[in-house]
């Protein structure tokens, strides 16, 4: 590996924070994306635009991709313009969310051109993205781990090395993704719930975050997107929806029974089939408002964690 220089597919809400940080850190990058608009920036930056994967695998040893969907991964890494026909290309890395069996067939095809796959899908989100704080569960060989971990660094501050064996870190990362969505969900309506109820959001979240009903949702994404009536800066819903799909099919696969894996897909298959497939993940609370006839944001007194009156104290 170049220490300096890498290819890097996938420039968009993820890919795009990712690649700016590795260029203000000094590295060379090669990137492709179908999208002119979220490469702009980084050419801008001084990275090198190419029209193909197999142009970016021609130029580049060590390639990085984030990806949306198993099938764009496919044609990435295996499609008739893909990585595998690359001249130049030795390490493959992949930051993106496919399921297992995907990144099996990924890695089986790869490596049977000498090319080291490394499946190293992410979480944290848009804004662990732009400020390097996202979580990497990495599998695959240890040596091609040890290789990029200079350039991974950059990306997170949380690597895990998950196992040698092909796939381990995209499951993980479906269940990272599930207990995610079950939490945004579980905290939609319990907020909707206590609303309606009379209660303050604010001072809800504040008792949830002193409390055993604590998430992710409540620590971070309900403060942040929901009472500020802002709802950005989390997974478009038909991609949470994507990997929802995924953790409960390997689950299937397994014999392993998810009673809430299919209850949230379901909720979210919804969600999609309304239209709300390209909004954030977190706008979802809107539907059980909209049924429970409340608007969380506007009852909301005081920003959570504000200043405020503790009983038997003066």
């Amino acid at each position: 590996m170049n220490e300096k220089r890498l290819g890097f597919i996938g420039v968009g809400a993820m890919g795009g924070p990712m690649a700016r940080r590795l260029l203000d850190a000094g590295y060379a990058l090669t990137i492709c994306d179908v999208n002119a608009k979220a490469a702009a920036p980084l050419v801008k930056k001084g990275a090198k635009r190419v029209k193909s994967p197999k142009q970016v695998a021609d130029l580049e040893t060590t390639i990085l991709v984030s990806l949306p969907t198993p099938d764009v991964v496919h044609e990435v890494a295996l499609g008739e313009n893909g990585i595998v026909h690359g001249k130049a290309v030795k390490d493959y890395v992949d930051l993106s969310t496919t399921g297992s069996l995907m990144a099996i067939k990924v890695a089986n095809c790869l490596e049977a051109k000498r090319i080291s796959v490394l499946d190293c899908p992410v979480s944290g989100g848009v804004r662990g993205a732009e400020v390097g704080s996202l979580a990497l569960m990495m599998s695959g060989p240890k040596a091609l781990a040890k290789r990029v971990k200079p350039a991974l660094d950059i990306i997170g501050n949380n690597l895990f090395y998950i196992g040698k064996t092909r796939g381990a870190g995209q499951t993980m990362k479906l269940t990272n993704n599930f207990l995610s969505a079950i939490g945004t969900v579980a905290t939609s309506e319990a907020i909707t719930l206590g609303v309606k109820a009379g209660l303050d959001p604010a001072v809800m979240i504040d008792v949830l975050n002193a409390s055993s009903g604590r998430n992710s949702a409540t620590q971070d994404k309900f403060p942040k997107s929901v009472l500020t009536g802002t709802y950005d800066k989390s997974m478009a819903t038909r991609l949470l929806l994507k990997d929802v799909r995924l953790c409960t099919e390997e689950a299937e696969a397994l014999e392993v029974p998810m009673w809430m894996g299919a209850a949230v897909r379901q909720f979210l298959t919804y969600a999609v089939s309304q239209g709300k497939g390209d909004d954030p993940s977190i706008s979802l609370v809107k539907l059980y408002e909209e049924w429970a006839g409340v608007e969380v944001a506007k009852k909301a007194k005081r920003k959570p964690g504000a200043k405020r009156k503790t009983a038997g104290k003066k």
